[in-house]
């Protein structure tokens, strides 16, 4: 009788507390749902869940453009960026709107204050807007232009010109068209002129400093006649003159027509004072 007590005081206890090696093959036993857990929850080598490290790399694809276009920022023409441009003339960098536009085109009204707008428009449209226009309005190189509507209102032909022309630009210099546009207006906006003031039935002309949106107006201006009159009765097309104006005012050569025009206007303007 004793005996048969102690076994099953012995058969007891070891069902209370199982065997070490009970435990272990319990551990063995665990789940597969359990393990794929723990794999996912193993950290990589910077020490960061793999998880956490895929969502992050997903959120910098995917960052929304300030604009609210699409999920990525627009290319010009799908091909020129709009980051990096660098505007070394200060008192015109409230002025050159980099706004990233893929085709620039302003749909709708306007602003309600014209100089508002103008500044807040792409500087390629703006280009593009100065193009289009019925000739140059006056005699330049003693004749005067007419292109008898070819430009006048058709938008969407002179966006495939400037395409062309950046085409070209960017074959020529290995440089971003964005960043030579930037350049060659800088180089083009004058920075002083001269106005009529009459004095006692006499007029004279007086030096007069410009403000920094029409330095851009008259540089968009100078650039865009330059094109028209070149290719004007010409073999070259507007693309590939406009390409050329551009390249050249950008590099400050005196061959340029709206460097000469700045040149000479500050020239007139030194002589007044």
């Amino acid at each position: 009788m004793p005996e048969e007590a102690n076994n099953n005081e012995n058969i007891e206890a070891t069902q209370m507390h199982p065997a070490p090696v009970q435990k272990e093959a319990a551990k063995k036993k665990a789940s597969p749902k359990k393990k794929a857990a723990q794999e996912i929850k193993v950290e990589n080598a910077e020490g960061q869940p793999k998880e956490a490290k895929e969502a992050s790399e997903a959120k910098e694809v995917m960052k929304p453009v300030q604009n609210g276009i699409g999920l990525e920022e627009p290319l010009l023409f799908d091909k020129y960026s709009y980051r990096n441009i660098e505007i070394r003339d200060a008192s015109l960098e409230n002025y050159i709107s980099l706004t990233p536009k893929r085709y620039p085109n302003t749909y709708g009204k306007r602003g309600s204050t014209f100089a508002i707008y103008m500044a807040q428009t792409n500087i390629v449209e703006r280009l593009v807007n100065k193009l289009m226009r019925g000739g140059t309005g006056k005699k330049i190189g003693g004749k005067v232009i007419r292109t008898e509507g070819r430009l006048q209102g058709k938008k969407t032909k002179v966006i495939h010109m400037v395409r062309d022309a950046f085409a070209i630009i960017e074959k020529q210099t290995n440089q971003n068209p964005i960043q030579v546009l930037v350049n060659a207006l800088e180089n083009a906006a004058p920075i002083e002129d001269t106005t009529r003031v009459r004095y006692g039935g006499i007029i004279y002309n007086v030096a007069v400093d410009i403000s920094s949106a029409k330095r851009l107006n008259v540089a968009l201006k100078n650039i865009a006649l330059a094109a028209i009159t070149n290719s004007f009765k010409n073999r070259r097309t507007l693309a590939e003159v406009l390409a050329q104006e551009i390249i050249l005012t950008a590099n400050k050569d005196p061959n340029s027509y709206a460097v000469k025009k700045r040149i000479e206007s500050e020239r007139i303007a030194r002589s007044a004072r």
